[in-house]
């Protein structure tokens, strides 16, 4: 899926709001940022650990959105729009490490899509951690078993 400059400019435009809303001078508070968005109403809702709204906005072009690999597709756009806003997310007074997640309408965590750590942004991979819940376990049973 490729994105409108149109859709760039809502998703930052939401995300400046939200780091607005931490301002550097402010007491740092200990927080992930979720955000819930919907493929039939094409809204993007902002929240804390929680669950208040901190923003929303509508991405026209997700409207009514039929494509099966949707949140997939839009996972390299809001990485790349956070990324591109980055100077300002590490400013927020946000304690840090802390995540950007990706929700559904349950409010369960779909993928974590950026940690942010010091001076250390972290993209996740969907397929750097598949089966690592089981690699892990593996571990330990084998480390049990010794």
């Amino acid at each position: 899926m490729e994105a409108s400059k149109q859709t760039i400019q809502q998703i930052e435009r939401t995300l400046r709001k939200v780091i607005a809303k931490f301002p550097p001078e402010a007491e740092p508070v200990m927080t992930d940022l979720h955000l819930l968005i919907s493929n039939y109403t094409g809204e993007i809702r902002t929240y804390n650990d929680d669950d208040e709204e901190l923003d929303r906005c509508v991405v026209e072009e997700w409207i009514k959105s039929s494509d099966e690999n949707f949140y997939d597709d839009i996972v390299p756009i809001l990485r790349n729009c956070i990324e591109s806003l980055r100077p300002s997310i590490e400013q927020m007074s946000v304690l840090q490490p802390f995540s950007f997640v990706l929700i559904d309408e349950d409010h369960e965590t779909l993928q974590d899509l950026v940690i942010i750590d010091s001076e250390e942004t972290v993209m996740l991979d969907s397929t750097l951690l598949d089966g690592l819940e089981e690699d892990l376990d593996t571990f330990l049973k084998q480390l049990l078993e010794d």
